[in-house]
């Protein structure tokens, strides 16, 4: 598989804190995000570590596609945030801009996006993105 593009228990998202007591618990359903920029780092670690359940979980139902995979051909390689625009805890809508950094068939890559994010029923979701 290629999602582990960082090995040892460093969570991929960037945080510095360990996976299990980072992005771990809001893939295993035990806590959800409390900003878009969390939200937003757990969906990284998602496709990092090959968890699609979660980010169609955490992808809002209007903008949604029927299925959501994971491309095994990627490796994820580093994550970083740009920008952050009204993600806090009572904010209803936000953004994000970061760039994703990967390799596919040998090839580096980045993914730079801004992503729009909204609060529905108290839980971010990831909305779209350009």
């Amino acid at each position: 598989m290629g999602f582990g593009g960082r090995r040892g228990s460093g969570c991929p998202c960037g945080s510095g804190a360990t996976y299990t007591a980072c992005c771990e618990p809001l893939h295993d359903g035990v806590r959800v995000a409390a900003t878009a920029e969390e939200l937003m780092r757990s969906r990284y670690s998602a496709y990092e570590k090959g968890v699609a359940d979660y980010l169609f979980r955490t992808w809002h139902p209007r903008t949604r596609p029927p299925r959501v995979t994971v491309d095994a051909e990627v490796t994820w390689t580093g994550l970083d945030i740009h920008d952050v625009v009204s993600t806090g805890a009572d904010d209803e809508r936000g953004e994000v801009e970061f760039t994703a950094r990967f390799v596919r068939a040998g090839q580096s890559g980045a993914l730079r996006e801004r992503s729009r994010f909204e609060r529905r029923s108290g839980r971010w979701l990831y909305l779209d993105g350009e």
